[in-house]
């Protein structure tokens, strides 16, 4: 049985307080997700928090999950109206992308304080999602310059920041947020293998299983490929097929180490495109 994963820190909950308490400076929430696990990735106290507050929901690192899924992920927030967009480090995203968005939810409020009479303004957003995510890289994109740290583990964003971007747009930068107690193992499992949870609050073959096991059933021919598994292979269990690509990549039976590699892998798209969520199952 896998360990259930135990992770909520304190700086978690002071996020949580420090995001109620600035969603009355902004017109919309930015709430970033990753593609890979586009519902996984969703925290719902962000969408208790932000109520009747508009929301856009960025999906990153489209590169790295199934294009066909990412798709299905769009329509389906369409179908419950709820605006949504896709992205991924290496096409074009800026600041018009996001404006052509949200600037049709947003023209009846501002219209509104031109009315009575209010300066023109720019709109004011927060960007809000769990850890590493990339949400710093969609706001430095936005602001076209290195105004948020960037790293590729969570917890790189420490404090908050207003950021600008351009003329039109102002963006407060929040940590990344976790939420107190996962609806269930399988999405903790998710946040594990793509990145969202800190290595040293789960065990490594644990999440490397969780990874095996939904590759054998999907992608199973990636897998193959990458780990040079024959087919007999593929009729082992989850753990003696850990064991074998332990063997087959050179380290003998330091699974654990082997366990490290397989989630590396399965992060950087070396096993191909994939998406973990399915939004028929939700």
């Amino acid at each position: 049985m896998a360990v259930t994963i135990q992770w909520f820190p304190g700086h978690m909950a002071k996020a949580i307080r420090q995001f109620e308490e600035n969603l009355s400076l902004v017109d919309i929430v930015f709430e970033i997700v990753d593609a890979r696990i586009p519902y996984a990735s969703q925290n719902p106290e962000i969408k208790r928090i932000s109520g009747q507050k508009p929301r856009l929901i960025i999906l990153t690192k489209r590169d790295l999950a199934d294009p066909k899924l990412t798709n299905i992920w769009l329509r389906h927030f369409e179908t419950l109206h709820q605006p949504a967009i896709a992205i991924d480090a290496k096409t074009r995203f800026d600041i018009n992308n996001v404006l052509s968005v949200i600037s049709p939810i947003l023209k009846d409020k501002l219209q509104r304080e031109q009315d009575k009479g209010m300066k023109k303004r720019p709109i004011r957003a927060i960007s809000v999602g769990v850890p590493n995510v990339g949400k710093s890289t969609v706001l430095n994109r936005l602001v076209d310059r290195r105004a948020a740290q960037v790293g590729n583990r969570p917890g790189v964003t420490k404090g908050q920041q207003w950021l600008k971007a351009g003329k039109q747009l102002e963006l407060l930068d929040t940590p990344g947020i976790l939420w107190p107690k996962f609806e269930s193992q399988e999405i903790a499992d998710k946040l594990a293998l793509t990145g969202a949870i800190k290595e040293s609050v789960f065990a490594s073959d644990d999440i490397a299983l969780f990874g095996l096991n939904f590759f054998r059933d999907t992608h199973s021919d990636e897998l193959q490929r990458r780990y040079h598994l024959s087919d007999s292979d593929m009729n082992l269990s989850d753990v003696d097929l850990l064991l074998k690509i332990t063997q087959k990549i050179g380290m003998r039976d330091d699974y654990e180490r082997a366990s490290n590699r397989i989630i590396q892998d399965i992060r950087a798209g070396k096993l191909g495109g994939y998406t973990l969520d399915i939004p028929e199952t939700r």
